[in-house]
């Protein structure tokens, strides 16, 4: 998958990428030296303060993003072999979510990021904050999971 709006807007969107995530921690600037200094640049976030997660399992969420509209897509993870592909989605969606294999962070849990303008071969942005605020539509993303699933054979 290439990676268009990292490719058009360069520094200075992984710039205000960086700043939208660091301002969920307590402390944004002790953060953003914090993720400077760390090797491989990996820190945890709290959930539910600025965005939600939902995590599907890696053969349903590829198909789902490629089903999005890649123009209102927002922030997308994988994690360590494409297992799980995790969706920001506004606050208070993983409270209200209801689906079978979708795991939930919200208030009161934590996730592991990496800053945007790196790449890792563990957690890695599929599609990485830009910097808008714009996040995925919890009503197109639950359309998408059910056009993938159907998709799939022996789900």
């Amino acid at each position: 998958m290439t990676r268009p709006n990292r490719e058009k807007r360069g520094h200075d969107t992984e710039s205000t990428g960086l700043h939208w995530l660091a301002q969920v921690a307590p402390d944004p600037e002790a953060f953003r030296a914090q993720w400077e200094r760390s090797g491989p640049g990996l820190v945890l976030l709290p959930a539910g303060r600025r965005w939600d997660v939902l995590s599907v399992p890696g053969r349903l969420g590829r198909p789902a993003l490629d089903v999005l509209d890649t123009g209102s897509r927002g922030p997308v993870l994988t994690d360590f072999g494409d297992e799980q592909v995790s969706f920001l989605v506004p606050v208070g969606t993983a409270a209200r979510w209801v689906g079978t294999s979708v795991r939930c962070a919200g208030e009161g849990t934590w996730i592991v990021v990496p800053p945007p303008e790196r790449s890792s071969r563990g957690v890695r942005w599929l599609v990485p904050p830009d910097g808008s605020g714009r996040l995925n539509d919890p009503v197109f993303l639950e359309l998408a999971l059910h056009e993938a699933a159907a998709g799939l054979t022996g789900w």
